[in-house]
């Protein structure tokens, strides 16, 4: 089987904190999120109304994706893994490791007309680890290695001592499974998304809570890098400064310009993130390889945002593909913080 860049780039990254490397990952695991429209609107759709495309176009995107070479993670739903890593061997033949949202927690349950993003997230798992690995109940130690090893697993606190410990129990228990197992994690951590007390400096309180976790964490059951939100230069240089061992990634927002995106991965690497993870700003845009192709560039120090943005809106006009802003409306930063 190939190497994969990801274990390359951790094994330089830990060799040397200071390694010029950064790992970029396309988030595809939607469909555990949103269901039917997690696929994302169908642009070619030539009846004139708005579809979602089918799951099988969405699983076509991935495959697409992942061959084009220039992404570390493709991250998967368990089911969607199930049939490219498992039944049809997509990932042997590239550098790119195949991983699976391996938790489910209730703020991303975001079915249409549902309410549970605006209560306090709760822990819960669908995913199976020894299903993602083997495809069976229970793998033996040769059989592991057969599906992925690797998966998100994703946590939410609430500012709220009760549900918080509800959260981190949860979480405890994973890293017992997964570290037994063999299964390795990414550890995500979303901003609050329904604080039951209020957070008045959210970035600190990030910080704290995502340090003062990983304390009691060793060995084997840490994570092999983080996945925050971008709380600003501050906090990003404050957690990336923190622990040099700990490499710390940020995740892509979900709209804005293509500005927007680009600026993003662009400012926190500046500032010491060493990973992105993208997921819908890929998946609703009108080239998803360009745009992995320009996310590629900025992350590794190749481009600056407005080059990035050119590249794009130029590869768009080579395809005969009509964008969905002009450029000059695209070179335009929607968020405050941009400069």
């Amino acid at each position: 089987m190939m190497k994969k860049t990801l274990d390359t780039k951790l094994e330089r990254m830990l060799a040397n904190p200071a390694a010029d490397e950064f790992i970029l990952a396309d988030a595809k695991d939607a469909d555990m999120a949103f269901g039917i429209a997690a696929p994302g609107m169908d642009r070619a759709a030539t009846d004139g109304m708005p579809h979602f495309r089918s799951l099988q176009e969405y699983r076509d995107l991935i495959r697409e994706n992942t061959r084009q070479g220039l992404l570390d993670i493709m991250l998967m739903s368990a089911s969607t893994s199930d049939v490219l890593t498992l039944g049809e061997r997509l990932f042997d033949d590239t550098p790119v490791t195949p991983a699976i949202r391996a938790n489910d927690t209730t703020d991303i349950w975001l079915a249409r007309g549902g309410v549970y993003p605006t209560q306090p997230s709760l822990p819960f798992r669908t995913a199976s680890l020894d299903m993602a690995m083997c495809g069976k109940p229970d793998c033996q130690p040769a059989e592991r290695s057969l599906g992925t090893d690797l998966g998100l697993y994703s946590i939410t606190f609430s500012n709220d001592a009760a549900t918080d410990q509800l959260v981190l129990g949860a979480y405890s228990r994973f890293r017992e499974e997964a570290a037994a197992k063999g299964f390795r994690h990414f550890l995500e951590f979303f901003n609050p998304n329904a604080p039951l007390n209020p957070v008045a400096d959210v970035g600190g309180f990030m910080n704290d809570m995502i340090t003062r976790t990983l304390a009691g964490v060793v060995g084997a059951e840490r994570p092999l890098f983080l996945k925050v939100a971008y709380n600003g230069p501050d906090a990003m240089e404050e957690l990336a400064g923190y622990d040099s061992s700990l490499v710390v990634g940020i995740m892509g927002g979900s709209s804005g310009t293509t500005f927007d995106a680009f600026h993003q991965l662009w400012d926190a690497r500046r500032h010491g993130a060493r990973a992105a993870l993208y997921g819908r700003m890929i998946n609703n845009a009108e080239s998803q390889q360009s745009f992995i192709r320009q996310l590629r560039a900025l992350a590794d120090g190749q481009a600056s945002p407005d080059e990035a943005v050119r590249s794009y809106h130029a590869d768009l006009t080579r395809s005969g593909i009509l964008p969905q802003r002009s450029l000059e409306d695209d070179l335009q930063s929607t968020v405050p913080t941009n400069s």
